[in-house]
């Protein structure tokens, strides 16, 4: 292709642009409902919304393989986002998670997600003995940070979230975490789980 024709090309595009004909929508920002440090925080992405269907994503797992979140099929799902499992309140949360796994059934899953690369990960699941749930990286994608609105913009980390899928495939419960230093309250976590896994689906 000649120089010419390449200018031609590349001044159409600008004059398309220039007119509006190509748009780019930005990522959705909530201001005002989480706070770190006493700040607040601005979440990038779509938000979910009890009775609607989990959105699919696709995130790295430990061993590097890219791992795709497929809602429905009979399992009940716990999905917990942190902004970082080297952290305390993180850590916490993770091992709270993982010693109540064995108490919700085997049709019940727990996934965590993070901005942790995938190495950081395993070596953090290995020290702690975290053997009951999966960890996730959504550094690569940030598929979940998007579909889950949850991309905390100030840092690129996620804010910290629990969210309950059903048998179906639909949202029974979402808890965001006010205060990004805090944990969640993990008593209607484990009700909602166990009431959507004793449900017929």
């Amino acid at each position: 292709m000649s120089a010419k024709i390449i200018s031609i090309f590349m001044l159409a595009v600008l004059m398309v642009v220039a007119a509006g004909g190509c748009s780019f929508s930005p990522a959705p920002q909530r201001n005002g409902l989480v706070t770190l440090n006493g700040q607040p925080i601005t979440l990038l992405g779509k938000p979910v919304h009890v009775g609607e269907a989990a959105p699919p994503f696709r995130a790295v797992a430990n061993n590097m393989t890219v791992y795709h979140f497929q809602p429905g099929h009979g399992k009940v799902w716990i999905l917990s986002s942190v902004p970082s499992l080297d952290t305390p309140v993180c850590s916490l949360e993770t091992h709270h998670f993982n010693q109540v796994a064995s108490t919700l059934g085997k049709d019940v899953g727990i996934i965590t997600i993070s901005m942790d690369l995938p190495f950081a990960q395993k070596r953090w699941c290995g020290a702690k003995g975290i053997k009951h749930i999966m960890t996730v990286s959504d550094y690569r994608f940030h598929s979940f940070a998007q579909a889950y609105g949850v991309l905390m913009k100030q840092n690129g980390l996620l804010a910290r979230q629990v969210v309950v899928v059903g048998k179906t495939g639909k949202i029974s419960y979402i808890q965001l975490v006010p205060n990004i230093a805090h944990q969640p309250d993990y008593a209607p976590v484990l009700a909602a789980a166990r009431q959507a896994a004793a449900a017929n689906p």
